[in-house]
């Protein structure tokens, strides 16, 4: 599933190409999970923002006096396997569309996505109470809102494992499977682990913010399905846990293991990584 670094990887090509355009015309599978693409029908694109893994296009309406104002913003989150493209030509017919916008610069805004875990809401600027992860999550890891003792805090609040606790979205918005045992093994942590003291929260933090960096340096991690506007991302190349189980691990030279913890593959160093 696309994380923080390829969605943000995306927000930042989609922001100059959509930003100021109207959207003429759009229709998507019958799926309730992309109906409401239709709703954006007559809006302007004012921009493209990013919470989390969801991106968040700011719609402008025109009011009575012709004036633009922000008031709607469509939110589309990728799921595993949603790919976003903005092109001249598309085929309609494709299988695996689930939502298309159409631009007054004559381009087509798509959405395919093989699996169909993604999903499209147009919701009142702000307005997420009807949509759950979003609602709740916590704050951007870039924030100053976030640190040692905000996630101290958060972590503290729930005797989950701190793997568990960081892929629900609470604590720091945007890591997923990949990013968690990557700040883990970077901050020598266990995944499975209940509880962390004050100074190794800290650590945790800054190794959060350290390993999605890099997958932001590298325009994100593409292992079989994400991909950019652009092609395929690079920091795949430069992982030191992730997908990594039976090799050495770079800090001790033991190997490296898996095993699944509420239902996520995880990898993590039997050495590095004590309980």
């Amino acid at each position: 599933m696309p994380e923080l670094p390829e969605v943000e990887t995306i927000r930042a090509q989609l922001h100059p190409l959509l930003s100021g355009l109207h959207i003429v015309g759009a229709d998507s599978h019958p799926s309730a999970k992309f109906s409401p693409a239709v709703e954006a029908v007559g809006c302007r694109i004012h921009g493209v923002g990013r919470r989390g893994k969801y991106l968040i296009v700011a719609l402008s309406d025109h009011d009575a006096c012709g004036a633009l104002s922000a008031r709607h913003e469509l939110i589309i989150h990728l799921g595993m396997t949603g790919r976003l493209a903005v092109s001249p030509g598309v085929d309609l017919s494709h299988p695996h569309l689930r939502a298309w916008w159409r631009l007054d610069n004559d381009r087509i805004l798509t959405f395919h996505d093989i699996r169909r875990f993604g999903r499209v809401y147009v919701v009142a600027a702000g307005s997420y109470d009807d949509i759950a992860t979003l609602s709740r999550i916590g704050p951007e890891p870039f924030s100053d809102e976030f640190d040692g003792e905000a996630l101290w805090r958060a972590l503290r609040s729930s005797s989950r494992h701190v793997k568990t606790q960081l892929l629900s979205q609470r604590p720091v918005a945007g890591v997923g499977n990949i990013y968690a045992d990557e700040a883990l093994w970077l901050a020598e942590i266990n995944p499975a682990a209940r509880s962390l003291s004050k100074p190794r929260s800290a650590r945790l933090a800054e190794t959060i913010r350290t390993a999605l960096a890099s997958g932001l340096r590298h325009g994100g991690t593409t292992l079989r399905d994400y991909a950019s506007l652009n092609g395929s991302g690079g920091n795949q190349d430069h992982l030191h846990c992730y997908g990594r189980a039976g090799k050495p691990c770079q800090r001790c030279g033991v190997e490296l293991r898996r095993r699944v913890i509420d239902a996520r593959g995880t990898t993590w160093c039997p050495i590095c990584q004590r309980r």
